[in-house]
């Protein structure tokens, strides 16, 4: 089947998906992140507020909301290390349609577990397999509407009512700063950003044991990281940018930040102490990027993307050992 032509997201896309995920998603608040006037002013996005803790319900619920009636009588699957595959199910529990995801072995328990609460089959693969099928849109043996977790124009368009809510609330934002795996988060972030205030840079976040996007913008062409490793950080850093999300990001990212795991611990540490806030490594690198102060003094959008982590995993990432 021919993919559909890589395009830009137009305002009214963004505000269609706004009316049609209403019911289904959580108007998330802005938190200031108070730490003193030595450091940037950093505001919270708290995604990890969603009904299943994650963005990606966003994304998902506009893509299954837009499928034909023949394709959810297909039932539909998906591709995800945890929160994708959360967004999708929820999505299609809630359309009444069956939901399959195949899930990298390593996702966390508390990510399998509100899979298989939200009635999704599962079909547990090492991360190769996983981004392989990623890449070529198909599994063996599952059948279905497959939903792309990221190179969906549907799924971005509803990542993208979060920047209408964002300049909504913060008509004062100088950047904003997103993690990026896929690349689906910033760009519809950024879509929604450039289309109404392009003067506002837009930052992605990567850690530094899996930064394809930094490595691809340095060189000017979608990159693999042939070095990657496996961290907490399993919500963001993928092995490589696919060459069409480079498309579709190119146009609306202005910079990227890669962060240490240490300084993505200790973001998680800070937004824990100072605001209350879980997040999952993956939600705490764009905390991390602005704490460089390379995005500027602010006011800074840091997007919280997730708090899918398992409790007692938080715990010992952002307590110090003795």
């Amino acid at each position: 089947m021919a993919l559909e032509t890589v395009r830009p997201i137009e305002l009214v896309e963004i505000m269609q998906a706004r009316e049609r995920i209403a019911g289904t998603i959580v108007r998330t608040p802005l938190l200031r992140l108070e730490m003193g006037p030595e450091y940037p002013e950093i505001r919270l996005k708290l995604e990890n507020l969603q009904p299943i803790n994650a963005y990606k319900l966003r994304g998902a619920a506009n893509a299954v909301a837009m499928l034909s009636e023949t394709e959810r009588q297909r039932g539909v699957w998906t591709i995800s290390a945890g929160n994708a595959g959360q967004g999708v199910a929820y999505a299609a529990k809630k359309a009444g349609v069956p939901c399959t995801v195949v899930v990298i072995e390593t996702a966390p328990a508390s990510k399998i577990e509100r899979m298989q609460a939200l009635g999704a089959t599962l079909v547990k693969v090492p991360y190769d397999v996983a981004w392989k099928a990623m890449e070529e849109r198909s599994f063996p043996g599952v059948a279905g509407t497959f939903v792309h977790p990221f190179d969906d124009h549907n799924f971005i368009a509803g990542h993208a009512t979060m920047g209408l809510e964002i300049l909504e609330d913060a008509p004062d934002t100088a950047a904003i700063i997103a993690g990026i795996g896929g690349g689906g988060l910033i760009t519809g972030v950024g879509s929604a950003v450039k289309l109404l205030k392009p003067d506002i840079t837009v930052w992605g976040a990567e850690p530094e044991t899996a930064a394809p996007a930094a490595r691809s913008f340095a060189m000017g062409s979608p990159q693999a990281f042939q070095e990657w490793q496996a961290s907490f950080v399993d919500g963001a850093g993928g092995k490589s940018v696919f060459p069409r999300m480079f498309e579709r990001m190119k146009p609306v990212v202005d910079g990227n930040i890669v962060v240490s795991l240490e300084e993505t611990r200790n973001a998680m540490r800070l937004m824990a102490e100072k605001a209350r806030v879980i997040s999952e490594g993956a939600g705490a690198l764009s905390v991390a990027a602005a704490l460089t102060g390379k995005a500027g003094h602010g006011p800074i959008i840091a997007i919280v993307s997730g708090g899918n982590i398992d409790l007692k995993k938080f715990c010992e990432l952002i307590v110090p050992s003795a």
